[in-house]
């Protein structure tokens, strides 16, 4: 959306309120102004985000987030127009914080929904590109992990939402599949959380075959380096399947606790493993239709609808086609 509004409005400055993790990765776009601010904070950052913002004024705030701390963080900034979500989308009282709204529409993927802030703006060709820069020593370090032109299977086992994980004994199946059947390189990659590691750990264990467990030792844009130069990735409903999109890289999603829909990586929805439907008819008796389209199925179990050979189909159809790096 910014990429959008950057084509339409070459002269404009844009300033970016964001969280201090996401920034790790976000501050390689060039020619935006971030503002970063710790969500563990509390009271002294939120102070800390006045004083920066005190005497200055905006002529349009995009309030693109719904939770209620980015609506008491969007109070801090003075601006023309605060335009936010529809009031049916404005959840946690956002229609109190905006002074105009986007257009209401039906059941749509998240970026297609934020793509409406630009609509709503009078901008409709929408730039359907990330472009982040990687830096040297990001694009090194993917380099001596996957050197050559072996095909490389990345696996980002966890989500932040332990319920949207999968077993690591299946995890495991799949990177051996990718070994024996295709001779690819597999490392897997995620945050230095215990629960992380202890996914990790298990998995390394359950493969009868070598991987690459790099959990807990890469920093952000050195995992968007390797996303760039690997063929394929395999996660849960996470952030990496989105990082993956913007360089262009395949993503079998597996998806049984949300919808592919929704939030599914946007250029890969086709190569996803969607589950959503069995899991709404098995776990709460109900047809998909019947449930709000936010709807989270986070429920033990979930994610067991979704089996190793499931995602390996999908693994053999992605390696069927010609290679990116090739």
């Amino acid at each position: 959306m910014l990429r959008t509004l950057e084509a339409a409005w070459p002269r404009t400055q844009f300033t970016w309120i964001i969280g201090k993790l996401e920034h790790k990765l976000l501050s390689l776009v060039p020619n935006v102004e971030f503002i970063s601010y710790d969500k563990r904070g509390g009271l002294g950052e939120f102070l800390r985000l006045r004083r920066a913002l005190a005497g200055r004024r905006f002529d349009v705030l995009l309030h693109m987030q719904l939770a209620f701390r980015a609506s008491l963080i969007s109070s801090l900034v003075r601006a023309d127009v605060k335009l936010g979500f529809d009031r049916p989308r404005a959840q946690e009282l956002q229609w109190l914080f905006t002074t105009d709204r986007i257009h209401a529409t039906g059941n749509q993927h998240v970026l297609d929904g934020l793509f409406g802030f630009a609509e709503a703006l009078g901008v409709h060709d929408r730039q359907l590109r990330w472009e982040l820069p990687l830096p040297d020593a990001a694009r090194a370090y993917a380099e001596r992990l996957a050197p050559g032109a072996r095909p490389t299977l990345v696996i980002s086992p966890c989500s932040s939402h332990p319920l949207r994980n999968w077993r690591a004994e299946h995890y495991a199946a799949v990177a051996d599949h990718a070994v024996a059947a295709h001779g690819m390189r597999v490392i897997l990659c995620g945050g230095p959380a215990a629960s992380e590691r202890a996914m990790a750990d298990a998995i390394v264990h359950a493969a009868r075959l070598p991987v690459i467990d790099q959990v807990g030792k890469d920093t952000l844009p050195e995992l968007l380096a390797l996303l760039a130069r690997a063929d394929v990735l395999v996660t849960p409903d996470s952030g990496p399947a989105h990082m993956a999109t913007a360089v262009g890289l395949p993503v079998i999603g597996l998806y049984a606790a949300t919808r592919v829909a929704r939030c599914g990586p946007y250029l890969s929805r086709s190569s996803c493993v969607d589950r959503y439907t069995e899991a709404a008819r098995q776990l709460l008796g109900k047809e998909p239709a019947e449930l709000p389209w936010t709807k989270k199925i986070e429920l033990p179990g979930v994610m067991d609808l979704i089996t190793p050979r499931d995602v390996i189909e999908k693994l053999d159809a992605l390696m069927r086609q010609p290679l990116r790096r090739r």
